[in-house]
């Protein structure tokens, strides 16, 4: 299965034919949205009902390790960490026969595998990276990012969370509260980054993978203002973690986080601009047109102006992605991506609430209205997520455009 020589036609093959022995097609495409029919459900953040999601979580767990043991689980990883070595344009011919059929998804492991594994494959030990790498993309271990605190969120190296060596060396103990960690009540593995010095900033910090399993791991639950759940926090009371589970060298936490940052905020700006759902272009219109507001010039130009902050997004992350295809690590730029996305779901929430008016804010049962109020709601999260705007700002800035930092 792990030919690297394979040619993209053999490989795109193979992967039909593994995916139709395994998982029915796919119904055809779904007719065009019509105003009134189906749900009318619309939201920033998933908020999956917590029994439904554990149900739905061997499913995707099973979904992985088929893959995994097909050759389709990593697929332009290394080699000799378990990946087959090809490059992405075979993981993006993947992803297209993917969509023909009916799969679980990756939808819980968006974190794992998009933020944590890049961790460990550049900053973990070859043994770390033996490991835990196999098992990540098998999806035996799910992960989770612990960094984020209530006395520390912008200003993330000035964390409070501590981790105590042993007397001998061998282990550490962690205590603290993390806040705002996705996923954190179905992972197993856990990224955090702790103070284990009293050195200056950023050079008094050590990242560490945490057993989420582990004694004295308590992870609740955070209610949002939408009403769901989507976030937790997660209390650390003298946890105990072997030295073998330290990410890079003792002091380079602030080096870690970084590199975990910047592919958070790549995977954030892939969003800026979608097809389908809440930024869907028909369904936008069909809104502003049952509103009974498509011939009002204020609405019009509002609207148009949103269309034109979709687009430039999109054009932005396709550079990107190029630069990714051709193997360039994310940089301080795809800062870019992320505040465009928090940018589009501002003016996103601003604009349907002016439309809508009242029917934002008052449940009259009527269809595609009210829904809307966990988008308004939900949107100036995205201003937080994967640091604040102002500080991707500030980063744009001083690295990308070499600007002076302000004294």
């Amino acid at each position: 299965m792990n030919n690297p020589d394979i040619s993209l036609e053999e490989f795109t093959a193979e992967a039909e034919a593994y995916l139709a022995e395994h998982y029915p097609r796919a119904r055809r495409a779904e007719r065009r949205f019509v105003w009134g029919e189906g749900s009318d459900e619309v939201r920033v953040f998933q908020e999956p009902d917590p029994e439904w999601e554990a149900d739905a979580l061997p499913a995707i767990r099973a979904w992985r390790r088929g893959l995994w043991e097909a050759g389709f689980g990593w697929i332009t990883g290394p080699t000799e960490y378990g990946g087959r070595g090809l490059p992405g344009v075979y993981q993006r011919a993947f992803e297209r026969v993917v969509r023909g059929f009916e799969v679980p998804g990756d939808g819980s492991l968006t974190v794992s595998l998009g933020m944590i594994a890049p961790t460990v494959l550049k900053h973990g030990s070859e043994q770390q990276k033996r490991y835990y790498l196999p098992k990540m993309f098998a999806g035996e271990l799910i992960s989770c990012q612990l960094f984020s605190e209530p006395g520390a969120g912008s200003d993330l190296a000035s964390l409070s969370c501590k981790a105590v060596r042993s007397s001998d060396g061998t282990s550490w103990r962690v205590t603290g509260q993390k806040v705002w960690t996705s996923g954190a009540h179905l992972a197993d593995l856990g990224e955090i980054i702790c103070r284990t010095a009293d050195e200056p900033r950023h050079r008094n910090l050590t990242a560490f993978l945490v057993d989420m399993r582990a004694s004295g791991v308590d992870v609740r639950p955070l209610r949002q203002m939408t009403g769901g759940a989507s976030f937790n926090e997660v209390f650390l009371d003298d946890v105990p973690v072997p030295d073998s589970a330290r990410l890079d060298d003792e002091g380079n936490g602030w080096k870690v986080a970084l590199t975990t940052l910047a592919n958070e905020r790549n995977a954030m700006g892939h969003s800026a601009f979608g097809g389908a759902g809440i930024l869907s272009t028909e369904r936008l219109a069909e809104l502003v047109r049952h509103a009974g507001k498509s011939g009002d010039p204020v609405v019009r130009r509002a609207f148009g102006e949103l269309l034109v902050s979709l687009r430039a997004a999109r054009y932005t992350q396709q550079v990107m992605a190029a630069n990714a295809r051709a193997g360039d690590s994310p940089g301080a730029e795809v800062a870019l991506n992320k505040i465009a996305l928090s940018d589009n779901m501002a003016r996103l929430g601003a604009f349907v609430a002016d439309v809508l008016g009242p029917r934002a804010v008052a449940d009259t049962g009527e269809w595609g209205t009210y829904a809307w109020t966990s988008v308004i709601l939900g949107a100036p999260g995205y201003r937080l997520g994967g640091g604040t705007d102002e500080v991707l700002k500030n980063m744009i800035a001083q690295r990308v455009l070499g600007l002076p930092r302000a004294h």
